[in-house]
């Protein structure tokens, strides 16, 4: 019986990566987007033929319990939940929107309330799982222009930690992956000049690639049980 990891918003970026990595492992897949689902479909296509592993897809709003628990009617068994779906904003917090922001926090923060709430019944039947949770070093640093972001990454941390003291004791690990700057869609926002000038921040002088990422967050899921309410940093040395 092959494990199973539910990957949100694995479309692109991170999540695509960690698709990837997860097939070659052996694992039986399920992917979620909330647009592209073309680019999902593909990849499907693509792993099933790669590695020979089974791959569900499903188009969900993972801020929508409802749309989530129907996803779940079709899950009975999970081994590794990758909570990754996420957007980002970028301006003048005096220029943000109530609704704006309800959004960010919907999208990256009560995701994983909503993926959490039925993913671990079905764990603890098996008195076993891994919970991975995205974050951002903005979640303990902050970042100006990004207070909605940072506040919802800051979420998602103290929720890891928490969650994980609640689960220890019944053998379920909660952790997360605080991401600095990653070559993703997400930084197609900033302008090459912008990009620049961020490099020369980052001792390791380049952007991360998702594939890093990925491997980093295949790392917590098969990581010894010993570890857990854990904000492990990747961000090139830059804080």
């Amino acid at each position: 019986m092959l494990p199973r990891v539910l990957i949100t918003g694995a479309s692109r970026g991170i999540g695509r990566a960690c698709a990837e990595c997860f097939a070659k492992e052996g694992f039986e897949l399920y992917l979620t987007c909330l647009h592209s689902v073309g680019d999902l479909q593909k990849l499907q296509d693509r792993l099933q033929k790669e590695y020979a592993v089974p791959c569900h897809i499903y188009c969900c709003n993972m801020g929508d319990y409802e749309q989530v628990a129907g996803l779940f009617s079709e899950i009975n068994r999970l081994d590794v939940l990758i909570n990754n779906a996420g957007i980002s904003f970028t301006g003048l917090f005096t220029d943000m929107t109530p609704t704006q922001w309800e959004h960010i926090l919907r999208t990256n923060l009560n995701s994983c309330f909503n993926t959490c709430s039925l993913a671990v019944p079905l764990m603890l039947q098996e008195k076993k799982g891994k919970i991975i949770n995205v974050s951002s070093i903005w979640g303990a640093r902050g970042a100006s222009m990004e207070v909605a972001y940072s506040a919802a990454k800051g979420g998602v941390n103290a929720f890891t930690k928490a969650l994980a003291k609640e689960l220890a004791p019944s053998g379920i690990q909660v952790n997360a992956a605080a991401f600095g700057a990653i070559d993703t869609d997400m930084m197609k926002s900033y302008s090459a000049e912008d990009l620049a000038l961020i490099c020369e921040e980052i001792p390791a002088d380049r952007l991360g690639t998702p594939k890093e990422a990925a491997g980093l967050i295949l790392s917590l899921a098969l990581s010894p049980d010993y570890l857990t309410g854990q904000i492990v940093a990747m961000d090139g040395g830059w804080y």
